[in-house]
């Protein structure tokens, strides 16, 4: 089996359909799904990721996602490209969670379904539900204790995707206890790095925007995990490994031990 590139356009996935170990999923929902698809795809709802990174949290979490995988007849030894509506916001956090139930190839259509230029199938597919058990892989999803640890690590990037007077405690949601920023964060506004929705700037000019050191990891995070799941996909196209802190400032914020900065 091939490796898949951590995202795939339109082109790419055309090229390829029908192959004997590439599967297609559509995050977008049964009924969505029905009403018209990419041909040969099937549904495949994983959910996003939750607003708290407690180490039992994420362990519940990996065996919830392995199990939704088996019941969608998914074994781990596939290519799986997932796609949304075009966004990313469904297919980046789909692609992050099936990670997290270890799957190991999982790549992520730019522009989704919104960009694709074939002719859509409609109706239902019927599912073949499988009893593969896959590893889990708990650090794909990053988590708060993970960010402590590894605040000043000159190996890590953190990026964050808010606005600047989030970013600087002047006008975060005021439902977060605490404002500002975790130290050391680099700021980066989530739509410089897009040309259009869900369809990431070149490589190039998403690195000169960034700044990250070459060769670092980045982890991403807004408020919510919902600018920087689309961050995070744009960072992968880049060639950035790149993952989305999902619990973000919403969570952060609400633990005081950790430390911040405006």
């Amino acid at each position: 089996m091939s490796e898949l590139p951590p995202v795939v356009d339109a082109g790419w996935l055309q090229a390829r359909l029908g192959e004997p170990d590439l599967v297609v999923g559509d995050v977008r929902g049964p009924n969505a799904h029905a009403r018209g698809h990419i041909a040969g795809s099937r549904p495949l709802v994983l959910g996003s990721p939750p607003p708290m990174s407690d180490p039992e949290v994420i362990e519940a979490l990996a065996k919830e996602i392995g199990l939704r995988l088996r019941r969608h007849g998914i074994t781990g030894a596939e290519r799986l490209v997932l796609y949304d509506r075009g966004d990313g916001v469904g297919a980046m956090p789909s692609a992050q969670l099936a990670e997290l139930a270890g799957h190991p190839n999982v790549s992520v259509l730019l522009g989704g379904i919104a960009a694709w230029p074939g002719e859509l199938e409609t109706g239902q597919v019927e599912l073949e539900p499988v009893k593969v058990q896959l590893q889990p892989k708990l650090d794909a999803l990053p988590t708060r204790a993970e960010v402590e640890r590894r605040l000043g690590e000159e190996s890590l990037a953190l990026l964050d995707v808010r606005t600047a007077e989030e970013f600087h405690g002047q006008g975060g949601y005021p439902c977060d206890p605490r404002q500002g920023h975790i130290p050391g964060a680099l700021r980066v506004d989530e739509q410089a790095l897009f040309d259009g929705p869900g369809l990431p700037k070149s490589a190039a000019e998403i690195r000169a925007t960034v700044g990250a050191p070459e060769g670092a990891e980045v982890i991403a995070y807004c408020h919510s995990g919902s600018r920087s799941a689309r961050a995070t996909l744009a960072l992968r196209a880049a060639g950035y490994r790149a993952r989305n802190y999902a619990g973000s400032w919403h969570e952060w914020s609400r633990h005081p031990e950790l430390p911040l900065e405006r």
